[in-house]
C-alpha cells in the first residue's frame, strides 16, 4: 500500500511539474511577443489544416502591419463591439462575466464567457475554440500574463492582427483587401463597422453579410464607435 501511495504522489508531482513547465513555455511566449510580432497563432493552424483538408494546397492570407497603420474607425469599431471597457479594466469585465455565468447557469453548460478582447487574444494565440472551463481557465492565466506585460496598444495591435475575418483570412490587412480592395489604413468608418460586426462568426458571415442580425449589429456598432476609446 505504501508503495502504491508512493507512486500516486510521484505521479502527482509529475504532472504538476508538467503543467508548470507548460506554463513557463506560454510566459516565454507572451514575453517574446512583447516586441516580436507572431508569425502565426493556434488559430491559424487550426484555419490552415481546415483549408488543406478540402485543398492541399491552400494557403492563409495574412499579412502584418503595424497599429499605425490601421485606421482608427477599425480600431474603435472593434473596441465598440468587443470590449467597450478595453482601457479601463487589467483583462476581464466583470460585469461581462457576471452576465455570462447567469447564461451558463441557465443552460447547464457553458454557452458564453463574457471575454474581452485580451481573452479573446489569449484563446487566439495559443487555445482552440472548444467551449470547457478547463480551457477558460487556461485562458484566464494567458491573459493575466499579457495584461501583465503588454501596454493596451500592443494588445489591440496583435488582436487586430490575427484575428480571423473569414475562410483563410486573418488580420486587418488581408480583411480590407478581401472585402474592400483597400489597406487597412485606409478603411472609412462604414467599412470598418462592417468587418468589426463579422468578428463573433467570421466564416459565417462571409457570405451573409445581407442577413438581418448582421445588419442590426453593424447598426449598433456605427451608433457607438464615434465614442470608443482606444490607445494612442
Amino acid at each position: 500500500m505504501k508503495k502504491l501511495f508512493g507512486w500516486i504522489g510521484k505521479a502527482i508531482a509529475a504532472g504538476v511539474l508538467l503543467i508548470l513547465l507548460y506554463q513557463l513555455w506560454l510566459f516565454a511566449h507572451v514575453l517574446w511577443w512583447i516586441d516580436h510580432n507572431p508569425a502565426s497563432t493556434s488559430f491559424m493552424e487550426a484555419g490552415l489544416a481546415r483549408q488543406q483538408e478540402k485543398n492541399p494546397d491552400a494557403e492563409l492570407r495574412h499579412k502584418w502591419v503595424p497599429y499605425d497603420r490601421i485606421s482608427i474607425h477599425l480600431k474603435r469599431a472593434i473596441v465598440a463591439a468587443e470590449d467597450a471597457k478595453f482601457l479601463e479594466h487589467e483583462g476581464f469585465d466583470v460585469e461581462g462575466i457576471q452576465v455570462a455565468v447567469e447564461k451558463n447557469l441557465k443552460k447547464g453548460r457553458l454557452v458564453a464567457g463574457g471575454s474581452t478582447i485580451s481573452q479573446q487574444l489569449a484563446k487566439n494565440l495559443f487555445l482552440s475554440g472548444e467551449r470547457s472551463f478547463i480551457r477558460k481557465g487556461q485562458e484566464a492565466v494567458i491573459t493575466l500574463m499579457i495584461e501583465a506585460t503588454w501596454s493596451k496598444r500592443r494588445i489591440l495591435e496583435v488582436y487586430l492582427n490575427v484575428i480571423e475575418w473569414g475562410n483563410g483570412i486573418y488580420g486587418a490587412e488581408a480583411a480590407a483587401r478581401r472585402y474592400y480592395r483597400t489597406s487597412a489604413a485606409n478603411l472609412g468608418r462604414d467599412q470598418a463597422a462592417r468587418l468589426a460586426a463579422m468578428v463573433p462568426n467570421p466564416r459565417w458571415y462571409e457570405n451573409h453579410r445581407s442577413s438581418r442580425a448582421y445588419q442590426r449589429r453593424v447598426a449598433v456598432i456605427s451608433r457607438y464607435m464615434g465614442s470608443a476609446q482606444v490607445p494612442r
